[in-house]
């Protein structure tokens, strides 16, 4: 493959063929794409390979423009592969023009039943073997990467030299019911929190609430704007600049008691599935292991009355916003995401999901690993992300206030799990 400079680093594509079904290696195959990212001046073969996991389910790796951030922390010791993983980017991209050739809605929802971290770390083994000729690699996970990272330590442990976990500690037997019935209460907090930072919008957002509870609100995209999906804007509240972000989307939303064009751009820019179909899809797939997930998100919202958008304008309360999570009717709202609406039907009512995680394998584990757990994390709560971190035999903690869950764009928190895998960290 050809490569290309950019400033400090040069890039270059690789592509391969691999099974949709693992199980069936002789069947179906689909195209991985993976990026190489090398320091410039260096000679790339004498670096260790880190792969790099991104989060989600369903977003592609990032697409650098230099060096900056992790990645250059990274650079100094390692030449990074960024995996799309596969249904994202360029590796079989699964949305609703690609899937409308496969059938209908149960064959679409059978090609998607292979798209979660189980067969992301069957791709990832089969590129190791091409590219690191065989040899270990350490493994970089952020959030839902993290997720398959340690399905990576349970699935396939002798293809790791190291790993490094950011913010996705996932709960090895955790229900999807369980990870909401925590998640809600984390967003209320965060949402309390950000009318506590700006107390004006406090009234502001009843304001807004009010005006879409009373109907005929439309997106550019001709998608109904609801109390319910403006609520859903605060799933920014978990990382490090969303409360600002939250804010300015706020201050003049409203022109004349109507919701501002821009209001409504920068809305939708938010809340479309565009660029990640499968984050919707699979969102919920990703907690399921031998049960139904049911739109869990949808179900145990009702045990949280608080959240109701029509009290809180009522009664003068805080609309409160919610976080990660993934309601039916954005199946009906966001075009993108209406053709999959059967398919993400069935797949919410599948029962035989494979386990994702070896809790027996996790414990026996000599990986050297180290694990950011973000004590105030909205997504991936961190009493679930530390009964797991008591589990995996060979994993360093590091417990911390200091960042939100994209913390990993600070490089000192790369530098600090590679410190406490090498055992150099200072207490």
């Amino acid at each position: 493959m050809p490569s290309v400079r950019q400033p400090g680093i040069v890039l270059t594509d690789h592509e391969l063929q691999v099974p949709l079904d693992h199980a069936d290696p002789d069947g179906a195959q689909i195209t991985i794409f993976a990026r190489e990212v090398a320091p410039a001046g260096r000679d790339p073969g004498d670096l260790p390979w880190l792969l790099y996991l991104q989060g989600g389910p369903g977003q592609r790796s990032p697409r650098p423009g230099g060096r900056d951030g992790w990645l250059d922390r990274a650079l100094r010791d390692y030449r990074v592969l960024l995996l799309d993983q596969r249904g994202t980017g360029r590796s079989a991209p699964a949305n609703r023009q690609t899937l409308a050739g496969l059938g209908g809605p149960r064959e679409q929802a059978r090609y998607l039943a292979h798209f979660r971290a189980d067969s992301i770390v069957a791709d990832a083994e089969l590129v190791r073997r091409r590219l690191a000729g065989g040899r270990p690699w350490s493994v970089l996970g952020q959030s839902f990467g993290g997720f398959c990272a340690v399905t990576y330590l349970s699935q396939a442990p002798d293809g790791l030299a190291e790993a490094f976990i950011t913010g996705g500690l996932p709960g090895l037997e955790v229900t999807a019911d369980e990870v909401y019935r925590e998640t809600y209460p984390l967003a209320a907090a965060k949402s309390l929190a950000h009318y506590a930072r700006y107390p004006q919008d406090e009234e502001q957002a009843r304001r807004i609430a009010r005006r879409l509870l009373a109907g005929d609100v439309t997106l550019p995209s001709g998608a109904p704007l609801t109390a319910e999906a403006f609520q859903s804007l605060g799933i920014c509240l978990g990382m490090s600049s969303g409360s600002h972000q939250l804010h300015y989307l706020m201050e003049d939303a409203l022109h004349g008691g109507e919701p501002s064009d821009d209001f409504l751009y920068q809305a939708q820019a938010l809340l479309t599935f565009a660029g990640r179909p499968l984050y919707a899809v699979l969102h919920e797939a990703c907690y399921a292991q031998g049960r139904a997930t049911r739109w869990a998100a949808a179900r145990v919202r009702a045990e949280f009355g608080e959240f109701g958008a029509r009290a809180a304008v009522e009664g003068g309360g805080p609309v409160l916003f919610t976080g990660e999570m993934i309601y039916p009717w954005m199946f009906g709202a966001d075009p993108v995401l209406r053709p999959l609406a059967e398919a993400a039907e069935i797949l919410a009512g599948r029962e035989d999901w494979p386990a994702l995680y070896d809790a027996g394998r996790l414990a026996a584990s000599e990986v050297p690993a180290a694990a950011a757990v973000y004590y105030d994390d909205m997504y991936v709560p961190a009493r679930f992300s530390l009964r797991t971190a008591a589990v995996v035999g060979s994993l360093r903690r590091w417990v911390t206030s200091e960042h939100e869950h994209d913390g990993l764009r600070a490089g000192n928190v790369l530098d600090r799990l590679i410190a406490l895998v090498r055992g150099t960290a200072e207490r």
